[in-house]
């Protein structure tokens, strides 16, 4: 189980000076269910999801994770480094997290579909191309709970149709928290479903119950 204790989080911008994104989230995510989080533009879905994955701090309360191996948000490049290739890239993150790198590495190859781009520098790939190693790297690995930032994304209908299918497999023995402003997506893969607005966060039981305040919104 996830546990988030009260956590508030607060930006500074030259327009509007300090600015209160989150402001008091206190709820228990259990392990065996897929939670879906809904809201609109500017709610703080990205900022939620980022303090969940540990790659920013609250500024009061806390996040225990108790022990659960949390993904980082997929659906951006975070942790990809441009000047790498994409093989140097997986090569590093398998270090960090202990895996065999040719198994990883296999599996990114025949996912992503960069053929010879595999070796070459990541910042020489289009966006579509970023996003299929990003996507691949982050179904290489295996979590617990994995971390979704606006849903699959991640390039031209037929890649988006496959991410989603290995997404149903990982769910077999994962879950997910996905942020998201699009209802479909949060249909089709969580068992209930929050609503985020004004920097607080209500769950309901089942996604129906949430999508009925999210339309009011």
């Amino acid at each position: 189980m996830i546990e988030i204790n009260n956590i508030k989080k607060s930006y500074y911008t030259k327009r509007h000076g300090w600015t209160q994104v989150i402001k008091g989230i206190d709820v228990r995510i259990p392990r065996d269910k897929s939670l879906g989080i809904l809201g609109r533009n500017g709610a703080g879905k990205s900022t939620l999801i980022s303090l969940i994955a540990g790659m920013d701090i609250p500024d009061s309360g806390e996040i225990k994770k108790n022990g659960l191996r949390l993904s980082w948000p997929i659906g951006s490049n975070a942790g990809i480094h441009g000047s790498l290739s994409a093989r140097d890239n997986l090569k590093f993150i398998c270090r960090i997290y202990g895996e065999d790198i040719a198994e990883k590495l296999a599996f990114v190859e025949e996912f992503a579909e960069l053929g010879k781009y595999i070796d070459m520098p990541v910042k020489t790939y289009s966006t579509g191309m970023r996003s299929r190693l990003a996507f691949a790297i982050s179904m290489a690995m295996e979590f617990d709970t994995y971390l979704v930032d606006e849903g699959f994304n991640a390039g031209d209908y037929r890649f988006t149709i496959k991410t989603e299918q290995v997404f149903q497999t990982r769910l077999s023995k994962a879950n997910m928290i996905v942020v998201s402003h699009n209802p479909s997506t949060i249909n089709k893969f969580c068992d209930y479903a929050g609503v985020l607005n004004d920097g607080r966060l209500t769950l309901f039981d089942n996604v129906r119950d949430a999508l009925r305040i999210y339309y009011k919104l």
